[in-house]
């Protein structure tokens, strides 16, 4: 008797019917169709406006044109410790080996090396205010953009992002956290996981503007915990430290030596902006 299968009722071509490239390059198009309509639905609602001086642009998460140079980027040449900019470079940047500052030199820090997107001065201090104290966060696809383009050496091998956690206190007051909102961002278009726990507050500290650096680091000693639960997160991993601004190094210092402590394999810091 000769058995009737399943498979023997199909039309010959049942296997790649559905997924035919007419079929999908059509479905493509529809779905791009319908993307489109979407987004022109959404920016006749919400135009979208520049984050600096909320003027009419042609796309979101961007500056206009009279912004865009009133952001100071930091580009090479820079210190290869600090990410401090350079007045210049003896030679070609780079093909001597790292440069580093005379302050790296006489005061090294204890992470391995820091990125900034831009001098925390001007448009810049004003949208990470926003941020911070205005609870703004029109910018964090445009400050996700630029970390990633600031930190490309740093992302190239990294294990782990892990913003600086705040304490429990501001945490609550401010309702969130703008470090863990940047790495979020760099995570969505890098796919380096972030460890939102790996690095603990073990206590409060003093608010740290009109601080020394001194004043600073006596402020954050010792503030900083890799949690036992997280010590597999960070051992032996390469790691990027994620903050909004760079002032003295005094908290990136503190959360390095921390996470160096238990063995990470390499800490280096990645921010929005550096006071320099």
């Amino acid at each position: 008797m000769a058995l009737i299968t399943q498979s023997s009722k199909l039309p010959a071509d049942a296997e790649t019917w559905d997924n035919s490239p007419e079929q999908t390059s059509a479905t493509g198009q529809g779905r791009q169709k319908l993307r489109n309509a979407a987004r022109r639905l959404i920016d006749t609602i919400l135009p979208p406006l520049c984050l600096g001086c909320e003027c009419r642009i042609l796309s979101h998460d961007a500056l206009c044109p009279t912004c865009w140079p009133k952001i100071d980027f930091i580009r090479a040449p820079l210190c290869d410790r600090l990410g401090l900019p350079l007045p210049y470079s003896s030679g070609s940047y780079g093909t001597d080996g790292p440069i580093i500052s005379a302050a790296a030199a006489a005061d090294p820090p204890r992470y391995d090396r820091a990125r900034a997107v831009a001098k925390f001065d001007g448009l810049m201090r004003d949208l990470v205010h926003d941020m911070k104290y205005q609870d703004s966060h029109n910018g964090r696809r445009l400050f996700g953009r630029w970390l990633a383009d600031a930190g490309r050496e740093l992302l190239t091998d990294a294990d782990a992002l892990v913003p600086i956690p705040l304490a429990r206190f501001r945490l609550l007051s401010r309702r969130f956290n703008q470090a863990q909102i940047l790495a979020s961002e760099v995570q969505r278009l890098t796919a380096i996981p972030v460890r939102h726990f790996a690095l603990l507050r073990t206590r409060s500290t003093a608010r740290q503007v009109g601080m020394s650096r001194g004043q600073r680091q006596r402020n954050v000693a010792g503030a900083f915990v890799v949690p036992e639960r997280a010590l597999g997160e960070v051992a032996g991993k390469k790691i990027i430290l994620i903050d909004d601004v760079i002032t003295t190094g005094a908290t990136v210092s503190a959360a390095a030596q921390a996470m160096k402590k238990v063995g990470a394999a390499r800490v280096d810091v990645l921010a929005l902006a550096l006071v320099c």
